[in-house]
């Protein structure tokens, strides 16, 4: 695998492959409650309602600006987002970062001593990519790398744990 291009004053070990910012999740007892509040607060309706059953989460896209703001409400008890919930309330709950190319990215962490929390990227919201970074490895925050799918790449069928792109 090739790594993810440097920009240029960047030293090779620094690549720039985090491109920006691509959303804040924010965990949610319930998503019909909270979206009058966030629609009033962000000034805008979301744009997006989607079910991402490999994560247990209902979701919904707010638009503000060039940046996403996804509220996150857990479909089961035994969920992250149930379990973040029971432990910490409602709140900010992962950044997410979009990635050119999620594996090597993903890579990169590893080598650097980040603990990822599967070994494949899974399908995500939003038709991306997505791997999970621990917060014990973190300095405390969740973070999510996100990488769009092609508009012609048809989703997999095959189970979340096994569920990564080509390349």
């Amino acid at each position: 695998m090739e790594p993810a291009p440097v920009h240029s004053g960047l030293k090779p070990e620094f690549p720039a492959d985090l491109t920006r910012i691509e959303h804040l999740g924010i965990a949610v007892r319930s998503l019909a409650e909270s979206e009058p509040l966030y629609t009033r607060l962000l000034g805008t309706p979301p744009y997006q309602k989607e079910t991402v059953e490999s994560e247990g989460v209902n979701t919904l896209f707010y638009r503000v600006g060039p940046n996403k703001v996804e509220l996150l409400e857990s479909l089961r008890p035994e969920s992250t987002i149930a379990r973040f919930l029971e432990s910490k309330g409602e709140g900010l709950h992962h950044v997410a970062y979009a990635v050119d190319d999620i594996r090597v990215t993903m890579q990169r962490l590893q080598n650097q001593g980040f603990q990822l929390l599967s070994a494949e990227p899974k399908v995500g919201a939003e038709r991306q990519w997505v791997c999970f970074v621990h917060p014990r490895s973190a300095g405390g925050i969740l973070v999510e790398l996100c990488q769009a799918m092609p508009a012609e790449e048809d989703l997999p069928t095959t189970p979340a744990s096994e569920e990564s792109p080509t390349s």
